[in-house]
């Protein structure tokens, strides 16, 4: 309820031409649908980090100047929410009025999910759905991805154990993921006339993007670190990992894309 909400006043909001508010001084302050878009921007943005999201802000904006109101425990989540307001296009200047308490707490969340909460369990979901699907497994795999607080519920159905572990595997090495609860159940007979994976040449441009996601989407492999590139559906994986578990899942998350027929890693190096 509470999210709808929010979504009704945005949209009322956005749709205004002008908001006018009476201030103490019994004046008049009229607020541009420019105003109102930088507002609405920089408190979505506050919304979705996670280092402000918990906290009581309040932005109000005027002619290019943001005045920031609210408490936070240091002055790296008040300099945060300054940056945040200054990155927004046409904002000028900030008035940061936020104050500082150490022993400070943040309300009380309810126990219906955050705007913030909402958006990182989609983002999560999608992540691993978008994974599951660029693998080799896709056409022995029907799943349906549920992401909440962080912990991911796989539900459907896979052609073999191998494969259902696969996915739980995937999904826990996902961005994000606290914990997987994997209820897929196995049923060859589901697949046996989807007949074979398609002979279609897969492009090696889309393999490398598609490597190079299954590693940004990943918690345990820094993708930054690796270069990526395919000839002929052969992956070549170069760089510097961390560890050797980092470099055996590199590998292994290479080789479980569709359309890659071998991976060479001398040039990966821990």
């Amino acid at each position: 309820m509470h999210l709808r909400k929010l979504f009704l006043a945005s949209s009322l909001l956005i749709a205004s031409a002008v908001s006018i508010a009476a201030e103490p001084e019994g004046q008049v302050n009229v607020q541009s649908s420019t105003d109102i878009r930088q507002e609405t921007q920089i408190w979505t943005t506050y919304a979705l980090s996670p280092y402000l999201r918990a906290h009581d802000l309040k932005v109000v904006v005027s002619n290019g100047t943001a005045t920031l109101t609210g408490k936070v425990e240091d002055d790296v989540h008040k300099a945060l929410a300054k940056q945040i307001a200054l990155g927004v296009d046409g904002i000028k200047e900030v008035n940061n009025q936020i104050v500082i308490e150490e022993d400070y707490s943040p309300p009380m969340l309810s126990s219906s999910r955050g705007y913030g909460e909402v958006i990182d369990d989609a983002t999560i979901a999608a992540a691993v759905k978008s994974k599951l699907m660029w693998s080799k497994h896709a056409d022995r795999l029907t799943v349906d991805v549920q992401s909440k607080g962080g912990k991911v519920t796989l539900q459907g159905t896979a052609d073999s154990k191998e494969v259902l572990d696969f996915a739980g595997r995937l999904a826990a090495n996902s961005r994000g993921v606290d914990s997987v609860d994997n209820q897929l159940k196995v049923d060859a007979s589901k697949f046996k006339q989807a007949g074979s994976p398609k002979n279609s040449v897969i492009k090696d441009s889309w393999i490398t993007t598609k490597v190079k996601s299954m590693f940004m989407y990943s918690t345990n492999v820094n993708g930054s670190n690796i270069s990526v590139t395919t000839k002929d559906g052969i992956v070549d994986l170069s760089g510097k990992v961390s560890s050797g578990a980092e470099h055996a899942l590199a590998i292994e998350f290479a080789q479980n894309v569709r359309g890659v027929k071998s991976v060479n890693a001398k040039k990966l190096t821990h």
